[in-house]
């Protein structure tokens, strides 16, 4: 009996242990959503989100999965008459949609790096988005740094046609423990 109970003990000392999934907390302090707008030759806004909740889940070493809320009346730009514009139903309508969301629904790694696929629900519209991504996760920290240009009508946004460039860059960034 001894010898089953070294043996098995040997052997439960080499298998490889399973690594945890590991959920990482994300808010306005570690994630950062900022966008660009551009009006054609007339030149370009800035502007983001300060208010920013949610989680990732990381297997192993790989982000498995994230989910983000963002509290649109934490919305800011490089001038404070566009901030009040962009609140108004011309745009994201923050009384009736106060709450934008990106639920994951796929992570796929390749050599060029990740890209982030998931449903991002904005001013009351849900489209599929692929976000190319860098993503790390060492040292129990969570790096995320991507890119995606959304079209604002999808989202039921006409407001300035002609005037206001429907593309808008959104730029994500990460590092959370």
């Amino acid at each position: 009996m001894r010898l089953f109970i070294a043996a098995a003990a040997a052997v439960a000392l080499t298998i490889p242990a399973v690594a945890a999934d590991t959920k990482v907390t994300l808010t306005g302090d570690n994630t950062k959503i900022t966008w660009v707008g551009t009006k054609g030759a007339a030149g370009k806004h800035e502007g983001g989100f300060k208010t920013v909740t949610g989680a990732a889940v990381v297997e192993g070493d790989a982000l498995a999965r994230v989910s983000v809320e963002i509290d649109m009346d934490s919305l800011y730009s490089d001038d404070q008459k566009l901030t009040g514009h962009l609140k108004s139903p011309d745009f994201f309508g923050v009384k009736t949609n106060p709450k934008a969301k990106f639920e994951s629904t796929k992570v796929e790694k390749s050599d060029k790096g990740s890209t982030i696929t998931g449903n991002l629900t904005l001013n009351g519209k849900t489209k599929e988005v692929a976000i190319p991504a860098e993503v790390s996760f060492a040292g129990g920290t969570l790096k995320i740094n991507g890119s995606v240009t959304i079209d604002k009508r999808d989202f039921g946004m006409t407001y300035g046609g002609g005037k206001i460039d429907d593309p808008v860059a959104i730029k994500v960034a990460v590092e959370a423990k």
